[in-house]
């Protein structure tokens, strides 16, 4: 390494610094709840002055957390099943697509991330109130899903970015169709992309809280929206232990995701046998 590239660890101590800091602040919150998790006391403590699965039970024999955690589920899956194809198909065009306006249709694509929730969610609850959507599973879905379409598709698109497109144009002048190559050849390829797009989306829409508080309630209520009554209205102990499971599943998937993806020897491979269809 020549000297003109090398930092001395003097001069980098600061980034060290700072990004420890910033773990730590990130990290704290999560180790000061699941302790209050396990804690036999009726308020929120820290630290517990004794130990029980007390909440835990309650949470399992509460119908209203159950039902809550219903909701979210299958909100979370039938997002998924609508974010994860668009988006990879959104990926995919702006990628093979030779489009005189990429850019823009990009940061169209995009631009669910650069608006502030709650003025997405004031906006939705208008729209809905006036087409009979609010509290229903349905308009939860939809804004779920135009929100989580950009992580699929950015996720999808770094995949994209480390593909040979020329092997898909093999498989099309062997007589391949275009989408018969997509699902033989790409896709294979960048399955592990379109997998964390899928986390990324079952994920941002069972954590998702504002939308979800001014669209939810009663039977179709999240179980974010129902954690947050709770904490606003009577501080139930309870909370405590399912923001404990929401963090191991928030932590597991991904992780499982990760080890699957060791295992099988990540996303790329060989091409493999293709069988192509008679033209």
């Amino acid at each position: 390494m020549s000297g003109a590239s090398f930092i001395p660890l003097r001069r980098r101590l600061w980034l060290y610094v700072a990004a420890a800091l910033i773990f730590v602040f990130l990290l704290v919150p999560t180790l000061i709840v699941i302790p209050m998790s396990f804690s036999d006391s009726d308020t929120l403590r820290f630290p517990p002055p004794g130990w029980s699965l007390r909440w835990y039970r309650e949470y399992v024999g509460s119908e209203e957390w159950r039902d809550a955690t219903l909701v979210s589920f299958r909100l979370a899956v039938l997002t998924t099943l609508f974010a994860t194809p668009l988006g990879t198909a959104a990926a995919y065009a702006l990628h093979a697509g030779r489009f005189r306006f990429t850019r823009l249709i990009q940061g169209a694509l995009l631009s669910a991330l650069m608006v502030p929730l709650i003025l997405f969610a004031v906006a939705a609850y208008f729209l809905f109130a006036t087409i009979g959507l609010v509290n229903t599973l349905t308009g939860l879905v939809l804004t779920d899903t135009v929100l989580t379409i950009p992580f699929v598709m950015l996720t999808v698109a770094a995949g994209l970015n480390t593909y040979d497109m020329n092997q898909e144009r093999v498989a099309q002048s062997l007589g391949a169709s275009r989408l018969y190559a997509f699902f033989t050849v790409t896709l294979p390829q960048i399955r592990f992309s379109v997998i964390t797009g899928a986390i990324l989306a079952f994920l941002g829409a069972f954590d998702e809280v504002i939308i979800a508080t001014f669209l939810s309630a009663g039977q179709n209520q999240t179980l974010t929206a129902r954690m947050f009554a709770s904490l606003r209205d009577e501080v139930d102990p309870t909370i405590a232990a399912v923001s404990t499971l929401m963090t191991a599943l928030t932590m597991g998937l991904p992780l499982i995701a990760q080890s699957f993806r060791l295992v099988r020897g990540g996303g790329g491979g060989t091409l493999g046998t293709v069988t192509i269809p008679e033209p």
